[in-house]
């Protein structure tokens, strides 16, 4: 192999869309997003357009007060999981920002509860706003909260 057969090229995230930004970041070959470090997620994938999966291993630095996983850990999540779903599905040039956010918290999770996996899933998808969930799965696939989010979608 040659010396520049084996290295990788820039990516300029200005040129991809959505879904391809979110491929390279799964892939490390642009930055993520700083809260992912911040919370230790462990893992995000995107499948397909209009759905985007993180995962996170609790720890005790996650626990609030009372003993369990802080309701923010799950927002952030779910927050996550929403918003790059909907990232998923922009063309290049467009942008989104988060409307609001709606979360239902089901079941308390604790460092026993193994890793959770939020899964976001775009409902419906507009020129102008586009409305996703988020379901969160601790480690034996058990639903411990769920969320919907509207978000803008801007050029």
């Amino acid at each position: 192999m040659t010396e520049s057969a084996t290295k990788t090229q820039p990516v300029d995230p200005a040129a991809l869309d959505g879904f391809e930004q979110l491929r390279a970041i799964r892939d490390g070959l642009i930055p993520g997003a700083p809260i992912a470090e911040t919370l230790g997620f462990a893992a995000m994938d995107v499948p397909e357009r209009g759905t985007a999966v993180f995962e996170l291993d609790p720890e005790l630095r996650h626990y609030n007060p009372i003993g369990s996983v802080h309701g923010g850990v799950y927002a952030t999540l779910l927050d996550s999981a929403c918003g790059c779903a909907v990232h998923s599905t922009l063309a290049v040039g467009e942008g989104y920002t988060s409307l609001d956010l709606t979360v239902k918290f089901l079941k308390a999770v604790t460092v026993d509860s193994g890793r959770l996996r939020a899964v976001g899933t775009v409902l419906q998808r507009g020129r102008r706003t586009a409305l996703a969930e988020a379901k969160l799965y601790d480690g034996r696939g058990t639903l411990v909260a769920y969320a919907s989010s509207s978000c803008m979608i801007f050029a």
